[in-house]
């Protein structure tokens, strides 16, 4: 086979410039539009030995892929020895005009699905459902690996997903209780453990009074898994049920949650899954493990109806150390991982393509981390760093502040759709913190939504680190929790389009960035931020600066019904400049800053400032703000860790050099709240009004001002934003109606 491989390969022209895989395709053909090859391994060893014989084609090489579905078993992997060369790129590219989707699930026939027959599963099926529901022996399919239903939450490491079920490449609900929002939680009767202040001693889960009797029907249930946030609005978890004692009218949980169980607030609710009892509408299903039986009311079930399960868990599409490489026009989807692994390398091209119906990411940059602590934990975290797995890589970046993920750099990802993912959308790396020294990555034109399916809080559509990254023009929607995560240096974020987040959460926002002083250089300038946050959650957010971060630029933005504790807000932080702006009836004060060393953190001055502490920690032992380059860079950090006169309090514990002006505000009943002692912002001239002060058309959401605005004439320094560059545009990859 190997001698037949070499005939081939040396029979095709030295200047052919393109091979062609087919679904249809043969290995043993030469590659061609008439003869494909069938794998993309295939194509992609070819190309190794043309540049190994007779190097590349002047013009490079690309890799057509026909239409239809080709369905993966493992990693698609890309090295160093698949990379192209500036002039001379290698594209693997969908065929123009068709379709092709890279999978690593399984297809299901239709006719493989029959009535539910057996007596005790109908009784414990609702009864509307029991006529509806179909059931399918995966077993006798040959399929025998459901993957693991573990828990998986804030401060945890992420985990693939087990077997999900997809029809027409929709993904499927595991039959859930409620159907739609969540059970609040009753008089707690044991927090459990609380790992989150190292107790790990006795471990256990809490306990508490369930508010719905819709409890009592799940007796049967032999694995039950809350999801939900059990003390704080922004910390998700997902929990196995070890009792529901109903004489009592109780939940035990099998585990601990990361800040122990509460209740009395909105936000401290869940839902429950993996619920045969609860398969009672189209479009969820359960999965009997034991006997390997796969239970579906089909939303469709026609002779061409695609059902599909995933199957596997590593990254779909892996490029490690690869250069000038493009992934045009593709889509990844329907896995139990994530879509598209990158590490290394250099200016890599992923463009127009579509990553869906994943169980973790769609596109990850850098490297993840293996945590080595064995408990749940935030502070005490151990772990190191790992290849093509996301891990506890929240846990080992806040840990690690100056980690390098090695995510490469001048990479592009470019007009791709990411949505109905795990645990966020795309995780944007490359440059040195440490160092300062530039990535030049960018995510751009980018559609991102339904990205919260499993992990909620940290795992934003986009999650940004390293040093000198871009997001521009993306659209970003419809997540209960976060829209932009942001860690590192002089980022820049312009353009996007960011709407419907935060919904459903608490203390979080569309965008942020928190607890590093150091996390400098940010610029936040001509986007449009609406309906972010409710007024029904004490802490929501617009563009959130957490405990001490600096040195930032708000400028030219455009925010409409965001925030109910400040659309702009700081927790002490220094060198915000918020300019230009138009701030148009936000659900709280247009701007909070919090002194928070002398607020809710005084208590916590020596956790922070002293050594060992999370400061002294970031910026004194992981970099040194007080030599080069932080000190040349940032000259106006370098006193923020020195004690002032009085020998006990720190200069970073007083904000300063914060600027509000040129601001327009429009129907806030709030405007500044500024809390505890040494609470600063400097006010310059800003426009403020009750009434329309001359949009352009606000009912369509148009924010434009007029030319001959009022606003021009009280405010002659305030710049026109170019609001009709804000969000998605037209290119080769994607088309955008004009409104």
């Amino acid at each position: 086979m190997k001698e037949l491989l070499l005939i081939l390969l040396i029979a095709v022209p030295l200047w052919a410039l393109e091979y062609t895989i087919s679904p249809s395709g043969n290995d043993d053909w030469p590659g061609t539009t008439a003869q494909p090859f069938r794998t993309l391994e295939h194509a992609r060893d070819a190309i190794r030995h043309i540049k190994a014989t007779d190097g590349l084609p002047s013009n490079g090489v690309t890799v057509w892929l026909r239409q239809g579905v080709y369905e993966l078993n493992q990693s698609f992997e890309l090295s160093e020895l698949d990379s192209g060369t500036p002039e001379q790129r290698i594209s693997y590219s969908a065929y123009p005009g068709e379709k092709v989707t890279l999978t690593g699930s399984r297809l299901l026939p239709p006719s493989s699905f029959a009535p539910v027959s057996k007596g005790h599963l109908l009784q414990r099926l609702p009864v509307k459902s029991r006529d509806q529901v179909r059931v399918c022996d995966l077993d006798a399919l040959g399929i025998k690996d459901y993957g693991r239903l573990e828990q998986y939450g804030h401060a945890l490491p992420v985990v693939p997903a087990p077997m999900e079920l997809f029809v027409d490449r929709r993904v499927m609900t595991l039959a859930r209780y409620p159907n739609d929002g969540y059970l609040l939680i009753g008089e707690v009767l044991d927090p459990g453990s609380i790992p989150r202040y190292s107790d790990y001693e006795n471990i256990r889960g809490g306990t508490f009074r369930y508010t719905d009797d819709r409890h009592k029907r799940w007796l049967q249930a032999k694995e039950i898994w809350l999801q939900g946030t059990f003390m704080w609005g922004y910390a998700d978890d997902h929990i196995k049920v070890a009792e529901i004692d109903t004489l009592a009218g109780t939940v035990r949980l099998a585990s601990p949650h990361m800040y122990g169980i509460g209740t009395d607030k909105p936000y401290r609710h869940y839902y429950a899954r993996n619920l045969l009892e609860e398969l009672d509408q189209p479009g969820e299903y359960y999965i009997d493990r034991k006997n390997g039986l796969l239970y579906l009311w089909p939303p469709a079930l026609k002779p061409e109806t695609e059902i599909r399960v995933s199957m596997v868990e590593e990254p779909l599409i892996v490029l490690e150390n690869v250069s000038f490489v493009d992934l045009k026009n593709l889509t990844v989807a329907m896995s139990r991982g994530m879509g598209i692994y990158l590490e290394g390398g250099e200016n890599n091209l992923i463009a127009g393509c579509t990553l869906h119906a994943l169980g973790t990411l769609g596109i990850l940059m850098g490297q993840g981390a293996r945590q080595t602590f064995p408990h749940i934990t935030h502070e005490d975290y151990e772990g190191v760093p790992v290849s093509r797995d996301i891990g506890n890589l929240q846990g080992h970046i806040y840990k690690y502040t100056t980690w390098e993920r090695n995510g490469g750099h001048d990479h592009r990802i470019l007009s791709c759709d990411v949505f109905d993912t795990g645990c966020g959308g795309i995780y944007l790396s490359g440059g040195s913190k440490k160092n300062l020294i530039l990535g030049n990555c960018s995510v751009e034109n980018c559609r991102i939504h339904d990205y919260n399916r499993r992990n909620k809080f940290l795992w934003s559509a986009i999650n940004v680190d390293g040093c000198g990254n871009r997001v521009a023009h993306n659209e970003i929607f419809n997540s209960e929790f976060q829209g932009i995560y942001v860690h590192g240096n002089d980022h820049l974020f312009e353009y996007n389009h960011i709407h419907h987040t935060a919904l459903n959460s608490n203390d979080t926002s569309p965008w942020y960035m928190g607890r590093d002083p150091s996390d400098r250089g940010t610029v936040i300038r001509y986007n449009f931020f609406h309906h972010c946050g409710s007024p029904d959650r004490e802490w929501t957010m617009g563009v959130y600066f957490d405990d001490g971060t600096c040195g930032a630029l708000v400028e030219g933005n455009v925010f409409y019904k965001v925030g109910s504790y400040g659309t702009v807000y700081s927790n002490a932080g220094h060198d915000l400049l918020v300019r230009n702006n138009i701030f148009v009836q936000g659900y709280g004060p247009v701007l909070c800053l919090k002194s928070m060393w002398y607020d809710f953190g005084y208590e916590l001055r020596s956790t922070y400032f002293d050594s060992g502490g999370i400061y002294h920690r970031r910026l004194k032992q992981l970099l040194d703000i007080t030599q080069p380059p932080y000190s040349e860079r940032y000259p106006e950090l370098v006193d923020w860790m020195d004690l002032m006169s009085d020998g006990k309090t720190y200069v970073g514990m007083h904000p300063r050099r914060n600027r509000f002006d040129t601001n327009v505000i429009i129907g806030y009943g709030e405007t500044y709240r500024l809390v505890g002692e040494h609470a600063q912002f400097d006010f310059g001239k800003n426009y403020q009004s009750s009434k329309d002060p001359g949009f352009i058309d606000p009912a369509a959401l148009n924010f434009q001002l007029s030319d001959d605005s009022p606003v021009y004439r009280e405010l002659p320094d305030l710049q026109k934003i170019p609001f009709e560059k804000i969000g998605l545009y037209s290119d080769v990859y994607r088309t955008v109606d004009p409104e």
